[in-house]
């Protein structure tokens, strides 16, 4: 494909390979709160699930996931491993987190324009692109595009797995409060208190 080019993975950074370590791209990471990250991966997988199979229960699954048994690794290292890189090279890495864009969206989608090289003009600001930019990116319009309520991604995964909810704090549905009080403790300890 013709430059420029945008690529979505999972991949942890420790297992990127070295042509993109070394090309000089920009890899932008978005990280999210880990419990909310759990009930989405729930979610997910119940809707991934080989339909001759019951279900895991949400215990089951929160057992896994707090032994770092993820489908990429344990999240924590996954997350460690991007705000690592961001921090020593600022400029090639941004590391973003899905509550503060949430929260300030214009301030992020502004940052992110800005790491990539593309900055908004004052005229641009002026004539309401940013807004118009949030607005056509935000989840509402995503999820209700018709690609995304009908297409499929293969033969036996619709698009619309891919959307759920997009909001923060949804954990508080579904999770008990020892769940709670455990991944809080977890996440202290790894992150240090950055969720």
């Amino acid at each position: 494909m013709p430059s420029p080019r945008l690529f979505a993975t999972h991949i942890p950074y420790t297992s990127l390979p070295e042509s993109v370590l070394t090309s000089g791209c920009r890899i932008v990471y978005v990280c999210r709160n880990p419990k909310d990250v759990f009930v989405s991966m729930w979610h997910f997988m119940f809707k991934l699930r080989e339909k001759n199979l019951p279900p895991l229960s949400l215990e089951e699954v929160f057992d896994l996931f707090y032994k770092g048994i993820f489908p990429y690794g344990p999240l924590w290292d996954h997350v460690l491993a991007y705000q690592k890189a961001s921090l020593e090279c600022p400029r090639r890495v941004l590391f973003l987190r899905y509550e503060d864009m949430k929260m300030e969206p214009l301030v992020h989608v502004k940052r992110l324009a800005e790491f990539l090289g593309q900055p908004f003009s004052l005229e641009e600001e002026n004539e309401g692109v940013v807004q118009e930019i949030l607005k056509l990116c935000s989840f509402e319009s995503l999820s209700n595009l018709e690609v995304n309520k009908s297409g499929t991604y293969r033969d036996d995964i619709k698009n619309n797995v891919f959307f759920r909810e997009g909001k923060v704090g949804d954990f508080s549905n579904h999770l008990t409060a020892q769940m709670i009080e455990i991944l809080d403790q977890m996440t202290n300890e790894k992150f240090g208190g950055v969720f």
